[in-house]
């Protein structure tokens, strides 16, 4: 991979969140090293394409790679596009696109933008351990405040706290929607699949916190892990941590695996859970995504233990989409509703 252009006056080893920066050469794929790669992104507003019928239609993603390390994570086919590996250079050769927030401020100035709202969090995680050193996050909820622009943000990061009253501040003056990745509060499963996050129950803090602030945050209970996190008791566990945490609304997500993260995924499965692999061979042999039967049979647990602890049945909420029971039908129509419901 030949190195992006690196913002002015970068030190070459310079340590930011774990990360130190390259020397000035091309950067080789599967090696060991961690490192954050500084760019001058071109543009930082980005179109969803009109064919994907996601319920957006504009994100932000200051980051690319993800120090989550979660071992299924999606968007680890991006990381293919830069000629880097899908797997450990996804998790540790972090794209920082620094001039973010000043681009940001000059595309929501533009005469051509139409104030449409924006979702963060729906490739790689804004509030993953570099945000941290970079601190990108601050200046561009501020220019979304500034310019009373809807957005929304999904993460798993416990920093988005030090940003709350930032985040308080935009949803005066424009519709804001928070939500947090929960899949599972069995903390060795934890453990095993989020290296690189905090555990789930400090993650509900945020929730309780948000919702101490005034501010409804939303768990998305993804996703949902056939043979490690989808049984009765689990699920049941699970939902009754996110309703004591206050969540307005909860949203399971069964595991999709698509090229660059089934591959990684089916080798950790491989050394540490082989006994599933049959498992994961029949529900995930059409496809990305498993059977229709088998998404309701995890949606209708979840109902039954929302019941169970008092959470309101699903409905929209202000400023939430709520994804709907029904499964997609076909690979294509799952791509259309995948992962991030917000907005």
């Amino acid at each position: 991979m030949d190195l992006p252009e690196r913002a002015a006056g970068s030190s070459a080893q310079r340590p930011r969140a774990g990360l130190r920066l390259p020397e000035p050469v091309p950067i080789e794929a599967g090696t060991d090293e961690a490192y954050a790669i500084e760019i001058q992104a071109k543009s930082i507003i980005n179109r969803v394409p009109g064919e994907s019928r996601m319920p957006f239609g504009w994100t932000v993603n200051p980051y690319r790679g993800c120090t989550h390390s979660c071992i299924y994570c999606y968007a680890r086919a991006t990381h293919g596009y830069l000629d880097l590996d899908t797997g450990h250079d996804f998790d540790s050769k972090i794209v920082v696109k620094v001039n973010a927030p000043a681009l940001l401020r000059k595309e929501l100035a533009s005469s051509r933008w139409a104030g449409e709202p924006i979702a963060m969090g729906t490739n790689t995680d804004p509030y993953q351990r570099a945000e941290g050193r970079y601190r990108l996050m601050p200046e561009i909820i501020a220019a979304l405040r500034d310019r009373a622009n809807p957005f929304s943000i999904l993460t798993k990061g416990t920093l988005i706290l030090r940003d709350l009253e930032l985040i308080a501040q935009a949803a005066e003056v424009a519709p804001v929607s928070v939500a947090v990745s929960v899949g599972s509060v069995d903390e060795a499963l934890w453990r095993a699949v989020e290296p690189g996050t905090p555990s789930p129950l400090r993650r509900l803090d945020v929730v309780r916190r948000f919702s101490e602030a005034g501010i409804g945050c939303s768990v998305m209970m993804a996703p949902i892990l056939p043979g490690l996190s989808d049984s009765p008791e689990q699920i049941d566990a699970t939902v009754a941590a996110i309703a004591e945490a206050g969540a307005v609304s909860v949203s399971p997500i069964v595991l999709h695996l698509r090229s660059g993260a089934r591959e990684w995924f089916h080798r950790w499965l491989s050394t540490r859970r082989s006994d599933l692999l049959p498992l994961y061979e029949r529900l995930y042999r059409n496809g990305a995504y498993t059977p229709k039967s088998y998404q309701r049979q995890v949606v209708d647990l979840v109902e039954q233990a929302k019941r169970r602890h008092g959470l309101a049945p699903p409905q929209r909420q202000r400023n939430f989409r709520i994804q709907q029971h029904d499964p997609p039908q076909s690979d294509a129509d799952r791509d259309r509703e995948r992962q991030l419901t917000l907005l």
